[in-house]
């Protein structure tokens, strides 16, 4: 691998402290030197790359907490929609229903169920267990992974797809598969409280899996029960689960959504200071974009979509639970709408499994229903059955100062919950990273430079346990990202989604060029961070400047 010596560059190390102008020396894999501007002397001959970086800002790359990659980083080699925004690094397996550990009876109904998450990549998935898995992400991807165990796999391994609680002998089993997974490297478990089968655990079965998360030093990251109406009740349960089992907690996507949660961020904030003041371990991640996305049938109620996909289709097509649904939906509230009586005015499709649906993207429910004079409830429906639930929305439900408030707060990393797949998915897929650094820095102020890169880059990768990722130090691995801080523009926009930024110029993955001014190389030497992986040197390098 060539060495690359960067000339000039304003350095921004990660860890808050200001920026400085430095020569850095990449070797190999690893940052070898950092010097005063132009000071280090390195005969030509030893340096296959010099970059001179007068003006631009050199980072560590980006840590993406909440990424949808799964399938996508081994598929599509290229991988732009990620490394264009100076992502090195991803956290996949998330949500609570991924693709490992899976066994060949629960695999089908998995890639059927988040097919609006990932689509039908052409992937022979020749893995069951995790180690399988991580040891097919450590044969060379674009970016650097670091996987959860998916709550929602161990229930379906173990109880199936039904809505009851789970034996004891079923924990047991469940804290087992777990254990296995954990040891194998997964750095984590996610959950999906909203969608099935993860929903039916009670917080007993929560709480006994994070034990065996907190014995491996690893870290819970739930997607909670509710993002309106019940969300801070949400909040509360899973910090009750990490105090009392002393495991770490890393809040999904961590934001308050729908009418009732407007201006409520001071009070999420209020618990999580708490929290922190009693010892919680615990961090978030966010998006900076007010619409979610997610897929269609995880709006329906949980006790609706018991029992798999195929009993779903069955009640759907019967139409006797229709006038239940419509009360559930449209009245009441439902858990798969976080307790939210649904407004259809602002559920978009943005994705369709089925070609032939292609019509019906960009438009909402209401405005699909009122063209063929359906209820929104029955256009829901018909939507779902004919493109075999692989339907992917848009969720308009956010809150500007929620999302300013709570990217302001130290323990906040961010996560882009890019969806990959789809007509027109959410632009944060492509534009999350680079949207902090134009919108919250530049333009208004929300985080300094320096605060940002330290939310993007060291705050994750301590999260992490990543010993030798995050910072800019000698002996670190040399994950990096060159952009002009004047420059820097996301320009992905929901109706053209698949923009790239502006302004990068550069972003090395284990010290190997991954992208030259916007254009994509062939490198692949992204690897699978395993749990406990670091290296003497990078040991030595943080605890001196610990």
């Amino acid at each position: 691998m060539p060495d690359t010596l960067f000339r000039s560059a304003t350095v921004v190390d990660g860890t808050g402290d200001p920026r400085r102008t430095a020569d850095v020396l990449v070797r190999g894999d690893r940052i070898e030197r950092i010097a005063p501007a132009g000071s280090l002397a390195v005969a030509a001959a030893d340096v296959a790359q010099e970059v001179p970086a007068e003006g631009l800002v050199l980072a560590p790359g980006f840590i993406d907490m909440h990424a949808h990659s799964d399938l996508a980083v081994l598929a599509d080699p290229v991988h732009l929609a990620k490394v264009a925004q100076g992502v090195t690094t991803e956290v996949i397996g998330q949500d609570g229903i991924g693709y490992a550990p899976v066994d060949d009876a629960v695999l089908g109904g998995i890639r059927r169920q988040i097919a609006g998450w990932n689509g039908h990549a052409d992937l022979d998935v020749d893995w069951r267990d995790m180690a399988g898995y991580l040891d097919r992400l450590g044969r060379g991807t674009a970016t650097n992974t670091a996987v959860l165990v998916p709550q929602g796999n161990l229930r379906l391994l173990t109880v199936g797809s039904g809505n009851r609680p789970a034996t004891a002998a079923e924990i047991d089993r469940m804290r087992g598969i777990l254990d296995d997974s954990l040891a194998a490297g997964a750095v984590g478990l996610s959950s999906g409280l909203t969608y099935v089968p993860g929903m039916y655990a009670d917080t007993a079965e929560l709480t006994a899996l994070c034990e065996v998360v907190a014995a491996h030093g690893g870290f819970y990251a739930p997607h909670t029960r509710s993002y309106g109406r019940g969300a801070l009740d949400a909040y509360a349960e899973v910090i009750g689960i990490a105090r009392e089992t002393g495991c770490g907690l890393h809040l999904a996507h961590a934001t308050l959504n729908f009418a009732p949660n407007a201006g409520a961020a001071p009070r999420f904030l209020d618990m999580i200071d708490a929290a922190l003041a009693e010892g919680v371990d615990l961090t978030m991640d966010t998006y900076p974009y007010l619409p979610g996305a997610t897929t269609l049938v995880a709006l329906l109620p949980s006790w609706i979509a018991a029992g798999g996909l195929d009993a779903l289709r069955e009640r759907l097509l019967s139409g006797e639970e229709r006038d239940a649904l419509v009360q559930a939906l449209d009245v009441d509230g439902c858990d798969g709408f976080h307790g939210e009586p649904a407004d259809w005015t602002t559920i978009q499709v943005s994705g369709v499994g089925d070609p032939a649906l292609s019509a019906l993207v960009g438009r909402t429910i209401a405005e699909i229903a009122a063209g063929t004079g359906e209820a929104p409830v029955d256009a829901m429906i018909r939507i779902l059955l004919a493109d075999d639930f692989a339907t992917g929305v848009l969720m308009h439900i956010g809150h500007e100062e929620n999302v300013q408030a709570i990217m302001r707060h130290p323990v906040h990393t961010g996560g882009s919950d890019g969806i990959l797949v789809g007509d027109r998915p959410h632009p944060r897929s492509w534009g999350t990273f680079p949207r902090y650094l134009a919108r919250y820095v530049r333009e208004q102020g929300v985080l300094t430079l320096e605060e940002a890169v330290r939310h993007l880059s060291a705050t994750p990768a301590r999260r992490l346990r990543l010993a030798d990722r995050g910072l800019i130090r000698e002996g670190y691995a040399a994950d990096l990202v060159l952009f002009d801080p004047d420059r820097i523009q996301d320009r992905a926009t929901f109706a053209q989604p698949r923009q790239a930024a502006e302004g990068i110029a550069g972003v090395w993955v284990a010290g190997a060029r991954a992208l030259r001014d916007g254009v994509r190389t062939d490198s692949l030497t992204g690897t699978c961070l395993r749990a406990g992986g670091t290296t003497a040197a990078a040991t030595a390098a943080r605890e001196e400047h610990a």
